[in-house]
């Protein structure tokens, strides 16, 4: 899948406020500081679609762009689907009362919104399993809400510490899990994941457009 056009076009600040559902629809969600901005402007191949900063919680609303893609060969049909930038989860420096706010909004979002198709995950590769991560993944389990891991900042570390705290977050997920998610290993300085995420994303646009 090559991505041909990548725009922003609105944030919202609750669900009965998100666009039109009209089309299938991806969110990325992580902790505040996953690298979530970067990326998206990775797999978009446009660095200035969504906002980064070194702030944790820059990002306090629920983003849509608009994404329109074609297969590699540049045959067959173009797609047209959302790509949703939501709140990260964790320490971002905001009031108790704030962060309530955002985990309903999320919530909301995650379990009202029909036309979503796939959240993606956000952990950082360069960490041993995070409770809060595992307690965010068991509760997508708990609404039935379809998921699939992406590690972060994988050029952070090296290879075999990746690899050590990729098996350890599966491993902490097999205790709850009978049945473990993809996982995609990335990194948006090495541009490491980018195809396997976009072919995922086209096999599941394919999928629901049956």
């Amino acid at each position: 899948m090559v991505i041909t056009s990548s725009t922003y076009l609105i944030s919202s600040p609750s669900i009965d406020k998100c666009p039109v559902a009209d089309r299938p629809e991806y969110a990325f969600i992580g902790r505040s500081n996953v690298g979530k901005s970067s990326l998206i402007n990775m797999i978009t191949g446009n660095e200035k679609l969504a906002k980064t900063s070194r702030t944790p919680g820059k990002t306090q609303l629920i983003n849509h762009f608009t994404i329109q893609s074609q297969p590699d060969n540049g045959k067959g049909p173009k797609q047209d689907w959302y790509l949703v930038d939501l709140p990260g989860y964790g320490f971002a420096k905001v009031s108790q009362q704030q962060r309530k706010s955002w985990e309903r909004m999320i919530e909301d979002y995650l379990r009202k919104r029909e036309n979503l198709v796939n959240v993606f995950v956000l952990i950082d590769g360069r960490h041993e399993p995070q409770k809060i991560d595992l307690e965010f993944i068991n509760k997508l389990g708990e609404w039935q809400i379809p998921f699939c891991i992406v590690v972060t900042k994988s050029d952070k570390e090296t290879q075999a510490i990746v690899q050590k705290n990729v098996k350890s977050f599966l491993n902490a997920m097999r205790k709850t899990w009978q049945f473990l998610p993809r996982i995609i290993v990335s990194s948006a300085v090495k541009k490491l994941g980018k195809q396997k995420i976009l072919e995922l994303i086209e096999e599941m646009n394919t999928e629901v457009s049956k």
